[in-house]
């Protein structure tokens, strides 16, 4: 069949991207489904940084590639036991082989056969049904219509809106598992969050979720501060404060306990080191440039017990933790919903970008 989706032919294109127009929508040949494989009509897909950084060239990866890793859709044809024509599904950026040593050990996150797959642009085990353009994060959700690994999708609320659905395949099972899952964070634990994106803010509703206070919220746009406070941090600091460090620990009481860095650069995640307690845990999210390195002091690990850690696809087990996200939004008790920006149609995704770049959005949503 013949899909039209955003199409990136090469990356590292200057912005404005409203003028350079690194995205084109094109109409691409899709492959019917393998063994193991569904065909999904795409309903919503969200716009994330991981899209952002393959567009400006920070993250490398094969081209060209049809992006999009964060969406929602309804199963068309199956391929695979436990999906049917008509399931709603969600998701995950990291295709779970449920064999390797990782997924044995219940951390999908990490599977060794599904990275290598993302890494190739193909879909798990090698395949790929987009003709002549690569899978992006085995999703490819910038379309109307995608073939996908059942290892990558989750059957999902069929009754929530596709454009609040696709927030739980990245920035809520993110942001909420660095929380949740990685740090595991106790109620009465301090917790500060370095970059209000969407991962930033599910990472905040992550917090007030288990009951961590006080919750230090850390950005550069007022907006989002005020956000942050409307959802429930206790204090909100710009991350242009001259002493911001010194700020953070004031309002943890000589630091936090726990430290969230979802920016993607490696001076924050120095500046989140730095705020943390004696004993204090660090958790980047954050994505950095390759080229970028660390520098903290070295003595600080042993004699202050620290503890700096990564998470990635928030140490989550997607199978398990989109359906419970989900019913936690459903009860009240995580308000994704206040993430969405605005959604977005095909033809405006460079325009879009534009907006995620700048850091005048929130999440935004494609809806197809």
């Amino acid at each position: 069949m013949i899909v039209r989706g955003a199409v990136l032919r090469e990356m590292g294109l200057p912005s404005p991207y409203a003028e350079s127009r690194p995205l084109r929508i094109e109409e691409v040949e899709l492959d019917p489904p393998g063994p193991g494989e569904l065909l999904v009509r795409i309903r919503a897909a969200g716009l994330c940084h991981s899209d952002l950084s393959v567009i400006d060239g920070s993250r490398p990866r094969v081209m060209p590639m049809l992006l999009g890793h964060e969406a929602t859709g309804e199963v068309v044809v199956s391929e695979a036991p436990g999906f049917a024509p008509g399931d709603t599904v969600g998701f995950a950026f990291v295709p779970a082989c449920g064999a390797c040593g990782p997924c044995a050990e219940g951390r999908a996150a990490l599977c060794e056969p599904g990275a290598a797959s993302n890494m190739q642009g193909t879909l798990l085990g090698g395949s790929r049904r987009l003709s002549g353009v690569h899978h992006h994060l085995g999703v490819s959700g910038f379309a109307d219509h995608a073939v996908v690994s059942a290892r990558s999708a989750v059957r999902v609320d069929p009754e929530l809106p596709p454009e609040i659905a696709a927030l739980f395949g990245c920035a809520v099972m993110t942001g909420v598992g660095a929380v949740v899952n990685t740090a595991r964070v106790r109620a009465g634990q301090s917790a500060v969050i370095f970059g209000l994106g969407g991962v930033g803010l599910s990472a905040l509703l992550g917090a007030v979720l288990v009951g961590a206070h006080p919750i230090v919220a850390v950005d550069v746009v007022p907006e989002k501060l005020t956000l942050a406070l409307s959802l429930g941090a206790t204090a909100a600091i710009n991350a242009r404060d001259d002493d911001l460090v010194e700020a953070v620990r004031d309002a943890t009481a000589g630091g936090a306990d726990y430290a969230f860095e979802t920016v993607g650069n490696a001076a924050v995640l120095a500046q989140a080191y730095a705020a943390t307690r004696r004993g204090g845990t660090t958790v980047t999210v954050g994505l950095p440039h390759p080229s970028q390195t660390l520098t903290i002091p070295a003595v600080s690990l042993v004699a202050e017990e620290r503890t700096l850690k990564g998470s990635y696809l928030g140490s989550a087990i997607p199978s398990r933790d989109i359906p419970r996200y989900i019913a936690l939004y459903r009860a009240g008790r995580l308000p994704v919903d206040r993430l969405l920006s605005s959604t977005v149609p095909l033809d405006g995704l460079n325009e879009a970008f534009d907006e995620l770049a700048a850091g005048r959005s929130l999440r935004q949503v494609l809806v197809l």
